[in-house]
């Protein structure tokens, strides 16, 4: 102990080895409870602590209610943060207060009237600690002691929330007395605290402890005092960021070194090359000093000179990196497990199978049931008030049960992703033309078997896998919808195989629960297929269904025919009408705008009709307004335009290029680096495949580098750690991930994750212990589509010679 905290710039309380920060950060709009909102804990450099807040639950869940943030206060002068928030449905609103005492903080809950009755006994201020810092640790309850188990056990309580029974109950609190970087001391003279094991309830919960609060009392009616151990003289391990993969000879080659503000180490970085013989060093030199990025500061290393092939490591301050590979075929096969292991995974309709090991059943086969009307889903879905199908509500639709991808760490099939996924899958196609060969699909028996090839390439039958989907849709109800989800949240939070999700048995209403013929059971488990029109996710499905049509030519003419008829009437159908807007959360298309230039330019290619590069000629406004958004699809159709839309490309191509200067230049990683809930690989990778459609176009403005940049970054060149991002690519790659089994605390071979969340308003993190922050650590199968390309594109820069 013995440390005073002090409020300062960046507002919240610090002192060496510890941070507490006050509603910095707050629960995600879209999903609910995110694990970063009201006190949090940073300890010695790791987030320990999070959701330090007033809740209803004694171990919250995602979806159990949150409080409405209203505003925050910072009063630097005395040392005082206040928060307040409300339960509109309660009318109770609350101040979180904390204030720097001797040692520690003081946090206090603040009523401007009493609780209201309804919430006595239910409404508690609550801190949760992360599971994976306390496995193997013990904690102390006033004279009891226990130590945090590593497996959750025990009966729950038989309340209205079902909570967990508490491990222990007293008034003051050691966590971790034994470890000294994660020893926490809560005391508290007027009410009890609780500490419970959140996991007995889900998963994914976090060890809390609680205190009840106090009936019929306004004012303060609550005081933890919070101390956290601090190591003398504390200063975080550098990280040595770089490429877990390697480098291509000729090209740039540098690292990135991010270190502690208290590290004064002024050593040199060695490059050491290993060979059969041995270790040496090939290089060693003092790193340049970047600057201050966020809360770290940043040195480079640049070895870009060194281009013999072979085995090399970086060393600075102690601190050795996993071997990597300096080779003109260092890209060669990165791709390969995305293509090999995660795509078939993820594949709906069909077992997938893997030598000895089922990675789930052929499920869902009992798609889907009609959305009820006028009804928002808890996931991001919602009905509007008609079917637009001429499907009633509950009934069954037929044909929708084949093809699709899982759309993430989750089992619904959400249209904006897939066609995205085929886009990202077509694209690599035309431009690189990937044969591979190692994965057997065989609809007929709906079984998939990986590492057995089957003399088709695997990148076509995923092509056909998604446009399967993407057809039914079309088929069924003439439009394309939002998506295919289970109704209820016990179905939603399934973890393991998707097949045990549902019977498989179509549901039939005048069946008892127990009843079925074999084909209908009254077991109602089927998922909601939600319907409403939107043209904006027509369009973008009129896109994916006309690129795949390319793709699929001289592969299965049939199939490719269908998907081009299908794309041309429901462009056609769309020109003839008024636009559907209907929208609502992430599953309803992107913008109107974006998603007809998209389709415009895919028809184009795809018919080489005039109507489509007219059309595309009258969104140039658009194209205008927000070229970064719209430049792939634009620079493939790009030989296609004249020469007046040409030249107005270019322009826009060159301001661009001075834009994509200042984002490169913003960080010492040189890419772009988003701040929101949702972790920045999508808008790394998506930014460095475009870049290489416009170093393609215009290789005066945009070099090899400003592709490889985003590559690197993904293998490990970032903040926080360097490990690569794509499960199982480079020496030490991402192994705890958010999908389906995530539960064990595993990874799916080539998915990739959302990467380093910057947590407000300074900490870079990505948890490699706590799979289930999904917005660091949720695969999605459009990125996948997209790192697919780039990868491919890396490798061919490579052989291309770079830039000459």
């Amino acid at each position: 102990m013995g440390q005073t905290l002090e409020l300062g710039d960046p507002p919240y309380f610090k002192a060496r080895g510890i941070n507490v920060l006050v509603y910095s950060n707050w629960y995600d709009g879209l999903f609910s409870d995110s694990k970063i909102s009201g006190v949090e804990l940073v300890h010695h450099g790791v987030r320990t602590a999070t959701n330090g807040d007033v809740r209803l639950n004694a171990t919250p869940e995602q979806w159990d209610a949150i409080p409405q943030f209203v505003d925050r206060d910072v009063d630097t002068e005395n040392g005082v943060i206040r928060a307040t928030s409300r339960y509109p449905d309660h009318d109770f609103e609350f101040t979180v207060e904390v204030r720097a005492v001797d040692d520690g903080v003081a946090i206090s809950v603040n009523l401007p009237r009493a609780l209201p009755q309804a919430l006595e006994g239910r409404a508690g201020f609550n801190l949760e600690f992360l599971p994976a810092a306390y496995f193997g640790k013990a904690y102390i309850a006033d004279d009891a002691t226990g130590l945090f188990p590593l497996y959750p056990s025990g009966p729950k309580e038989q309340n209205d929330a079902v909570a967990p029974v508490p491990l222990v109950r007293g008034n003051r609190l050691v966590l971790a007395p034994d470890a000294p970087e994660r020893t926490v001391t809560l005391a508290s003279a007027d009410v009890e605290m609780a500490l419970y094991d959140g996991r007995a309830k889900a998963q994914n919960g976090w060890f809390v402890v609680r205190s009840l609060l106090p009936a019929g009392r306004e004012g303060k009616v609550l005081e933890w005092t919070l101390q956290a151990s601090t190591i003398d003289g504390w200063t975080r391990e550098p990280v040595i960021a770089h490429s877990q993969v390697g480098y291509a000879p000729g090209f740039r080659k540098r690292a990135v070194i991010e270190r502690d503000p208290n590290d004064t180490f002024d050593g040199e970085v060695s490059l050491l090359r290993i060979d059969a013989t041995g270790v040496e060093t090939v290089k060693s030199a003092a790193p340049q000093s970047w600057g201050r990025w966020k809360r770290y500061d940043y040195l480079t290393f640049d070895f870009t000179d060194t281009d013999e092939p072979g085995l090399y490591r970086l060393e600075y301050n102690g601190v050795k990196t996993a071997p990597f590979r300096i080779a003109t075929d260092v890209f060669e096969t990165t791709w390969h497990p995305t293509l090999d292991v995660f795509f078939p995974v993820q594949m709906d309709h069909v077992l997938v199978n893997e030598a000895y090991r089922v990675w789930h059943g052929a499920s869902h086969l009992d798609d889907a049931l009609q959305a009820p009307v006028n009804h928002e889903h808890f996931d991001l879905y919602a009905q509007g008030p008609t079917t637009d199908t001429p499907f009633e509500p509950g009934e069954h639709i037929p044909g929708l049960n084949v093809g699709g991808w899982y759309d993430a760490g989750d089992y619904d099939i959400r249209t904006q992703t897939q066609y995205a996924a085929v886009i990202g899958l077509v694209q690599t196609w035309e431009a690189f033309r990937p044969e591979r060969d190692t994965t057997s699909v065989d609809y007929d028996r709906k079984f998939v078997d990986l590492h057995v090839p089957d003399g088709k390439p695997d990148i076509l039958q995923q092509i056909t896998h998604g446009t399967l989907q993407l057809l039914a849709q079309h088929d069924a109800v003439g439009h394309a919808i939002p998506g295919i989800i289970v109704p209820d949240i016990s179905q939603y939070t399934h973890l393991g195989d998707g097949l045990t999700m549902t019977d498989n048995l179509v549901y039939d209403p005048d069946m008892g629960e127990l009843e079925s013929d074999g084909f209908r059971s009254g077991v109602f488990d089927d998922r909601w297929a939600f319907t409403s029109r939107s043209s904006a996710l027509n369009y973008g499905s009129v896109a994916g269904l006309a690129a795949a049509s390319r793709a699929l030519r001289g592969f299965d003419d049939a199939l490719a025919e269908h998907a081009l008829a299908t794309a041309v009437r429901a462009w056609e159908d769309e020109q003839g009408r008024e636009p559907d807007l209907f929208r609502h959360g992430n599953t309803t298309g992107g913008s109107l705008e974006g998603e007809m230039i998209r389709a415009n330019a895919e028809l184009l290619l795809a018919t080489g009709e005039s109507r489509y590069a007219d059309a595309l000629r009258s969104a140039m406004p658009t194209i205008e307004s927000q070229f970064a958004f719209h430049a792939v699809p634009v620079l493939k159709v790009l030989p296609r335009m004249d020469d007046a839309f040409r030249t107005r490309v270019r322009a826009l191509a060159e301001a661009y290029a001075e834009r994509w200067a200042g984002m490169r230049d913003a960080n010492p990683f040189g890419v772009l680096i988003t701040e929101g809930g949702w972790a920045g690989n999508g808008a790394v990778i998506n930014i460095a495949l475009s870049n290489w459609y416009l170093h393609q176009a215009f290789p005066d403005l945009f070099d090899a580098e400003d592709v490889l940049s985003g590559l690197h970054y993904v293998f490990g060149t970032h903040p926080d750690s360097d490990i690569s991002f794509v499960s199982a690519v480079g020496a030490e790659s991402k192994k705890v991930a958010y999908g389906m089994n995530r539960a064990d605390f595993s990874f799916i071979a080539g998915g990739i994750v959302p990467g380093v969340l910057i947590l407000k308003p300074d900490l870079p993190e990505n948890r490699e212990d706590w799979p289930f922050l999904w917005g660091q650590n949720e695969y999605v199968i459009n990125l996948g589509g997209s790192y697919l390309f780039l990868a491919n594109a890396a490798h061919a820069l490579v052989n291309e010679g770079g830039d000459d």
